[in-house]
């Protein structure tokens, strides 16, 4: 095995990773942030391994800034995947064998890939700000539709079922789209990242009026021009806030 990638193994936690759901929303879609390994066909959700001196969350935030190049994110943990059987949609052996020539004869050691426990992260990330970045095992990244995801390596695909889930019910008890939209965004663009998160639509009055009630945005006195219809205002996020219904949850009866 490479020296520099046995050092990285023997200097965390060998049964324990972090997997990352990273959403992003761009063009009306909401996307997903998938890697592609080396010497494969096979794509997976980004993650990494635990260092012995990281506290878990700590970890999770240098592999989220590793792969999007973002310092202020927002990121939390969703679920722990602990599966007897988490390489059951694939051929374990032959996925690791194939990525030899990149990592060394003796890659797929089973000191290095007993079965071990992942923690689900989820992060919201402004797509227009993300660098996408490989890791170690991987050459190529690729932002996905949600309805387009292609068979994930291991458990990645209920992975991003359980994260999506997740994201929903948290639209029930705390404001979402400060990490997904621009800076400045219309009503209509809003609403149409909670329908695409829900997965239905809503009635375009009712969503602006409560919207409006929870009192986080601001109504600026500019207007998206250039398209064909009316030119709707623009609004942002009051950050103050915002960060006090987060942290206060309260009721967001979408």
């Amino acid at each position: 095995m490479d020296p520099k990638l046995k050092a990285y193994f023997e200097s965390t936690l060998k049964e324990v990773s972090i997997d990352c759901v990273i959403f992003g929303f761009h063009e009306g879609e909401l996307k997903v942030l998938l890697l592609k390994w080396k010497g494969t066909e096979g794509w997976s959700l980004p993650g990494g391994k635990i260092y012995l001196e990281e506290s878990v969350n700590d970890a999770a935030v240098r592999i989220l800034q590793e792969r999007t190049g973002l310092k202020e994110i927002f990121l939390q943990q969703f679920y722990t995947f602990g599966g007897n059987d988490r390489y059951k949609n694939m051929d374990k052996a032959a996925l690791f064998r194939k990525l030899e020539w990149a990592f060394g004869a003796d890659f797929y050691d089973e000191k290095y890939m007993k079965r071990h426990v992942s923690l689900g992260y989820m992060a919201l990330v402004e797509f227009e700000q993300v660098v996408a970045t490989p890791d170690w095992y991987t050459d190529e990244c690729m932002w996905c539709e949600i309805s387009a995801i292609p068979e994930l390596l291991f458990d990645h695909n209920e992975m991003v079922e359980v994260a999506l889930k997740a994201l929903r019910r948290q639209l029930s008890y705390q404001p979402i789209g400060y990490n997904l939209l621009p800076e400045k965004f219309t009503m209509p663009e809003l609403q149409r990242l909670y329908e695409t998160i829900l997965g239905k639509q809503l009635d375009r009055r009712n969503f602006q009026k409560l919207m409006l009630s929870y009192d986080i945005l601001e109504k600026l006195p500019e207007k998206r021009t250039g398209g064909a219809f009316k030119a709707p205002f623009l609004y942002r996020f009051d950050k103050e806030k915002y960060d006090r219904a987060m942290r206060e949850e309260i009721l967001f009866a979408i």
